[in-house]
């Protein structure tokens, strides 16, 4: 590799709270525009914000979840910019002391530093109407609580960082600080990238220093990123596009690009900004806050197991593959359900069948309620009924095709397995003698494929064994069915 990728990560996440950061307005969307508002929000002169408590709470909470330390003495600031839909003509952020600074997760073994997690009010929404030479602001949003999360420039390529994204939205959603919907703008992703020259550049406190007389080459900011895929795309483009440039003697200019979904290219914004255009100075309207140990330990008791750390725990406990682990944790109501079930399975000392479960349960339950848009959480099963379902199968008292139409009908009716397999008649035939009888009047059906098989086409015992399952509409023990079929066509 002729050169290395370095990437840092800034996500923006709105938090659940009933009001905004700084004023008493409700922090909810959909509501009529510019009526979620008052002259706090709306930076009317001679107003004071006061800080939401809640806000700071979970800012410290998620903070805590990735390991960080807590600032015990934190204070906002001023981040001074002008934009139309900021109305104060200046955001309250925080800068040197944030809630929550150098922490790390592990994920799949890797661990990515994190510089700061810390607190700050959104922006409006700007709108612009299709053949018009204007633009509408919503001031809803203005105000929110945001909650920024800025990585360590440690992160090696783009796979790394959505993954990252991926986990931060887990954790937001299991600690119940965001629904961090990126298609809602609930959680924005922005991504850093450089590409530098292997041997030139050391990571040394927190910064990206060159080695001896060597020049690094400037970070390129990328915004507009609306999805995960989006994340992992943008910074390919991103890398491809500096390398090349680097490649033909350019120059990299220190710039914010917007990364274009429909073209999947990253297009140039503006010059890129630093800390001190921004003019940052301690907020005078909000007095510095202390966060004593009760408060801490108060906060602390809300820390829940977290997805990364689930994840491992089933792969260990339950012989589950990492896949399957990954599909179960990234929804917290899922993977519930799915250790409810692996609970009822120990009490019938059949835990074995945990990889068996959740195998079912990400493919054939979340096919159903997919096709049907219902969450698990309304779903018509519980989770007794469905570890009784596998076990059934696991005993080969039905197929498993009988048992994907059993699951049907119990997401349907509200029944019981046993209950669905008695009233249809949906019990395997096991009886040698009603198999073989159906297995002599197909083989007499087809008199050239039995020809070629005893010639030595081995592969069309799977024609057979479908023509047979097709007799019984599936219910013949397929492995009673091949054995009396080889039987039958010595």
């Amino acid at each position: 590799m002729k050169y290395d990728i370095i990437i840092g990560l800034e996500i923006h996440a709105e938090l659940k709270t009933a009001s905004k950061m700084f004023c008493s307005c409700p922090n909810s969307s959909g509501m009529i525009q510019n009526s979620a508002t008052c002259p706090i929000c709306l930076g009317h002169p001679g107003t004071l914000p006061v800080p939401n408590k809640r806000a700071i709470e979970l800012n410290i909470l998620v903070g805590l979840a990735h390991n960080c330390e807590i600032n015990l003495f934190s204070k906002f600031d001023r981040k001074n910019y002008f934009y139309p839909d900021l109305p104060k003509g200046y955001q309250i952020s925080q800068y040197n002391l944030p809630f929550a600074h150098h922490g790390k997760i592990n994920l799949d073994g890797n661990d990515i530093l994190i510089t700061r997690i810390h607190l700050e009010e959104d922006t409006g929404k700007s709108f612009h109407p299709k053949n018009s030479n204007y633009t509408l602001i919503d001031f809803n949003r203005a105000g929110a609580p945001l909650l920024e999360l800025v990585t360590e420039p440690t992160i090696r390529s783009a796979e790394e960082a959505k993954k990252f994204c991926q986990n931060y939205q887990r954790i937001l959603r299991y600690l119940g600080a965001s629904n961090a919907d990126l298609e809602k703008g609930e959680m924005r992703c922005e991504a850093n990238i450089s590409v530098q020259e292997v041997g030139t550049w050391k990571y040394e406190n927190g910064q990206i220093l060159p080695i001896g007389s060597k020049k690094l080459n400037h970070k390129v900011e990328v915004k507009n990123i609306n999805s995960f895929r989006a994340v992992e795309k943008a910074i390919n483009f991103e890398i491809n596009r500096q390398s090349q440039e680097l490649d033909n003697g350019q120059k990299i200019i220190a710039e914010t690009r917007g990364f274009d979904d429909s073209k999947n290219i990253t297009v140039s914004q503006r010059v890129k900004e630093s800390a001190a255009d921004y003019r940052y100075f301690p907020e005078p309207d909000i007095p510095p806050i202390r966060i004593d140990d009760q408060w801490l330990a108060k906060i602390r008791e809300e820390l829940i197991e977290l997805p990364e750390d689930k994840k491992n725990r089933l792969m260990s406990t339950y012989a589950l593959k990492k896949e399957i682990a990954d599909q179960l944790v990234d929804d917290q109501k899922l993977v519930n359900f799915a250790e409810e079930v692996f609970s009822h399975l120990e009490k019938a000392k059949k835990i074995n069948l945990a990889p068996n479960a959740a195998g079912w349960i990400v493919s054939e339950l979340l096919k159903n309620l997919n096709s049907t848009g219902t969450k698990i959480g309304d779903a018509k099963i519980n989770p007794e009924k469905f570890s009784e379902l596998i076990i059934i199968i696991n005993e080969g008292k039905i197929t498993s095709n009988i048992g994907q139409e059993v699951l049907s009908k119990m997401l349907a009716t509200d029944m019981g397995a046993k209950e669905i397999i008695k009233e249809s008649g949906l019990e395997i035939i096991s009886d040698n003698e009603a198999i073989d009888k159906i297995a002599k009047k197909i083989i007499s059906q087809f008199p050239s494929q039995v020809a070629e098989y005893k010639g030595g086409k081995l592969p069309l015992m799977a024609f057979f064994l479908g023509k047979v399952m097709a007799a019984t509409a599936g219910k013949a023990d397929p492995k009673i069915t091949k054995e009396i079929l080889e039987n039958n066509l010595k």
